[in-house]
């Protein structure tokens, strides 16, 4: 489908967000597994990923976002259930807030535009299709990528792969950080097993040591009952198809 327009920044309730946020599914509560994430050193390539809150980066959180590449140098890749879910629909007054680390934000907030969502996440939160493109507004007539970077998305992978994936827990003010391989959960979804992706997390990138984004936390569970089991939809032709129709 063609990418939806979001709304000019506006009060949401935080009883919408609450839903938003129990709807999703974010690993939360039960035990961790060994191993157990660790907090995320600052590196370029780690300031790809931010945030995902409202109004501002001190706002509630959502989830976690990544830039990848895009034609338009403008695009972030999470969970679809973190902008939009039968529930709720389409939470608007988001910003993506690269780099944040303990209040700080090294390259500012950028508002949401725009998101791409397959129709079988849009009709009826299909888990397989729990993906989302989202576009950002330029800050100062630049484009968010000409500030960070973006990491390509990989498709057509497979299993098996070692990956690290940075997220922001919603109870954190900086990101965690951990290096696993990723295993069949069937053949539409993938899994990793690694403690500490509470609440926040759900949409923070699996990216191989070459830098593509192979899957994000989502998907099955909307990404996983506990903190210690995380999952992704399968970036398969399914996943190219749609950042082809979000950056057409």
């Amino acid at each position: 489908m063609a990418p939806r327009p979001v709304p000019p920044a506006r009060a949401v309730g935080t009883a919408a967000l609450t839903a938003l946020l129990l709807a999703s599914g974010t690993a939360c509560g039960g035990q961790d597994k060994a191993p157990t994430a660790e907090v995320a050193q600052p590196s370029p390539a780690r300031d790809r990923i931010g945030t995902l809150s409202v109004h501002n980066a001190q706002g509630p959180r959502a989830c976690t976002a990544s830039v990848v590449h895009s034609p338009g140098r403008n695009l972030l890749v999470t969970a679809a259930h973190c902008v939009q879910n039968q529930r709720v629909g389409l939470l608007d007054g988001l910003v993506f807030t690269p780099g944040y680390r303990n209040g700080y934000s090294p390259y500012g907030t950028w508002q949401v535009q725009s998101i791409t969502v397959h129709p079988r996440w849009a009709e009826e939160d299909d888990p397989d299709y729990d993906v989302a493109f989202v576009t950002v507004r330029p800050v100062d007539g630049r484009q968010v990528e000409d500030a960070v970077g973006g990491n390509q998305i990989g498709t057509g992978q497979g299993f098996g792969l070692a990956v690290s994936v940075t997220g922001y827990p919603n109870d954190s003010d900086e990101p965690i950080t951990c290096s696993v391989r990723t295993r069949s959960q069937s053949s539409t979804q993938e899994r990793f097993d690694c403690g500490g992706y509470t609440d926040g997390t759900s949409g923070s990138p699996w990216v191989t040591g070459d830098g593509a984004v192979v899957g994000v936390i989502g998907g099955y569970q909307e990404g996983g009952e506990t903190p210690g089991t995380s999952y992704s939809v399968a970036f398969d032709q399914r996943i190219a198809d749609l950042y082809r129709k979000a950056t057409t």
